[in-house]
């Protein structure tokens, strides 16, 4: 299995963690200044991230702005993990050539454009992605008075410890 694969899946794991130790009401609460967003808000926003790129089109088009927003996921755990082990099964059971050129849209905030990448810098991306939103979950949790086991949950990988 390639090493962005592996990498994915390591990163993910942390989304399986978070799961299965939140209530719906934990994963839901938005009481927490300043921007108010739920653990699962960001999380919703993590998978649907993935989910773009690994249902990329027959011409290998990515839309990142053409995100599904399941809302229901953010608020209850069980549906939040169905979709998680969508993306899961999707990245163990499938072939993935990530020197594949794919053309990715995006809005960088002056409207949507194409970029040529190749599909392991977008699996790259999303990864670094979901990590930046892991930060924002942990600050999340700290204002709810909840602790992780993972004292690394939120920092990237190159953080010196």
């Amino acid at each position: 299995m390639d090493i962005i694969i592996r990498s994915t899946l390591k990163t993910l794991e942390k989304t399986q963690y978070i799961l299965a130790n939140l209530s719906n009401q934990q994963l839901s609460d938005i009481s927490v200044s300043p921007y108010y967003s739920s653990v699962g808000s960001h999380i919703r926003h993590i998978l649907d991230f993935y989910d773009c790129i690994l249902n990329r089109d027959l011409e290998n088009r990515i839309d990142l702005t053409a995100r599904s927003r399941n809302k229901v996921v953010e608020g209850c755990c069980n549906l939040a993990e169905e979709y998680l082990n969508l993306i899961i099964d999707k990245l163990k059971n499938t072939n993935y050539n990530t020197n594949e050129m794919v053309i990715v849209t995006d809005d960088l905030g002056l409207g949507k454009i194409e970029m040529s990448y190749t599909l392991a810098a977008a699996l790259s991306q999303a990864n670094s992605h979901a990590i930046h939103h892991y930060a924002i979950i942990s600050y999340i949790l700290n204002g709810l008075n909840i602790t992780l086991e993972d004292s690394y949950f939120g920092y990237n990988p190159t953080t010196p410890k």
